[in-house]
């Protein structure tokens, strides 16, 4: 082929598609836990903190792994990440068909099947990014935060649908052969880890073709944890993600579903507010991300941790039926409301923050910085999940626990306020 004639569409945006389509898989499935929480507590005569308890379990794993799962890049490639993880996750779902009690589900779903969540998880996703984007990084990290978006909006209406028609078993046997037999072949047969491997450059790049995968950059320095901390700009990044995952993942991706189921909302109205949810989700990820290479990070996360507290007023509004600013609002429709609002600003975290760190810390490894940032993150999913189960089981109700996200929100809204600031790549 002649230099001059080029393919139209960059290998990069191939490589977006199908971290998109992986991370949509696999964490569409970890999102869907919700709608497993009812029909397990009744399948194994067992109470919500006990369930909860899986999915505290599930974050803590997730956790743990993100720190690491960029060296496992560094070592084995994007690639094999990506369809091993695929793997994991798929043959535990199947392998749930035969589950029989909670402390089954505890190591089957809570540490096998989280194992692979972690990494088909955006760790992973944001070092693809990194590796292929040069240009339009914040876009690319913004579309690809969309893919866990969309796995929320077709994967947990899915999930609820079959449950509903088939049970839960039928449901697990599905989406764990979805996993194994189409999404771990199709990342193994054409993602890459590098342009170099494709004889290309990276989108954006003005220099020549990079023949040698080895000589890819690799970062000078790693910090521990506790060094990272010792930066205002790293503690005042983690925290506010710690929130994020608290009052994401944790506290409505696990109890949003029973939360609706608790106030009576019917199937009909629970699952419109969960697509509505996870439709606005992949608006507000791909405009965060569009805007992040345009205005200051900072001002944009400011921003979204201070509307999702207002938007979670609504919850409580619910709770307490009373009416909004003098009129009474049908609750069915409140419940659209905040699922449409919280939406907008539910994944639109993941891009700036990322961008915020890439430029912060662009001398240290980026996996590992961005590995000990979604560690925090899922820590906080791992308390969101298991704490508003243990509330309600003690008060009966939900009350306490979105109280408490929306003071934690405007301390981090605060907190994003007082980070440095950061040019925008792009001024037009």
């Amino acid at each position: 082929m002649s230099e001059h004639m080029k393919p139209k569409i960059h290998y990069a945006w191939i490589v977006l598609l199908l971290v998109f389509i992986a991370l949509l898989s696999s964490q569409g499935v970890r999102l869907s836990f919700g709608a497993f929480i009812t029909p397990w507590e009744e399948d194994f005569d067992t109470s919500r903190s006990v369930i909860s308890l899986v999915a505290f379990i599930s974050y803590i794993v997730f956790a743990i792994s993100q720190p690491f799962v960029g060296k496992l890049v560094d070592t084995y490639g994007i690639r094999a990440i990506f369809t091993v993880s695929s793997l994991i996750i798929g043959i535990s779902m199947i392998l749930t068909f035969f589950v029989t009690a909670p402390w089954q589900l505890m190591i089957l779903y809570g540490i096998i099947a989280s194992i692979g969540f972690g990494g088909s998880s955006n760790v992973v996703g944001s070092i693809a990014i990194a590796n292929w984007f040069t240009k339009k990084k914040g876009f690319a990290l913004g579309l690809m935060s969309a893919g866990t978006a969309a796995g929320q909006l077709l994967l947990v209406p899915l999930a609820l649908l079959l449950n509903d028609q088939f049970g839960w078993k039928t449901t697990v046997l599905i989406l764990g052969a979805f996993l194994t037999f189409i999404i771990s072949p199709l990342v193994y047969f054409f993602i890459r880890t590098y342009p170099s491997q494709k004889g290309i450059g990276a989108y954006g790049d003005a220099e020549a073709v990079v023949t040698d995968p080895s000589s890819q950059p690799k970062s000078s320095q790693i910090l521990s944890i506790f060094q990272l901390l010792k930066k205002k700009e790293f503690l005042f990044l983690m925290f506010p993600f710690f929130v994020c995952g608290i009052t994401t993942t944790g506290l409505m991706d696990t109890h949003l579903i029973p939360f609706a189921q608790y106030c009576g909302f019917s199937p009909t109205v629970t699952g419109t507010a969960v697509s509505l949810l996870a439709g606005f989700n992949i608006l507000g990820t791909v405009l965060s991300g569009y805007l992040a290479d345009r205005w200051n990070s900072k001002h944009i996360l400011t921003f979204l941790y201070g509307f999702r507290a207002l938007t979670i007023i609504l919850l409580l509004v619910i709770v307490n039926n009373v009416s909004l600013f003098g009129f009474v609002i049908s609750q069915s429709h409140l419940l659209i409301l905040f699922a449409i609002s919280f939406g907008v600003v539910n994944f639109a975290t993941v891009a700036p923050t990322i961008k915020l760190a890439t430029d912060y810390f662009k001398e240290l490894s980026a996996g590992a910085v961005i590995g000990w940032l979604f560690l925090s993150h899922q820590v906080g999913s791992a308390l969101g999940s298991l704490i508003p189960g243990v509330l309600f089981e003690v008060t009966g109700g939900y009350g306490i626990s979105f109280i408490a996200s929306i003071l934690l929100l405007i301390i981090s809204s605060g907190m994003c306020m007082l980070l440095p600031s950061s040019k925008p790549t792009v001024t037009s």
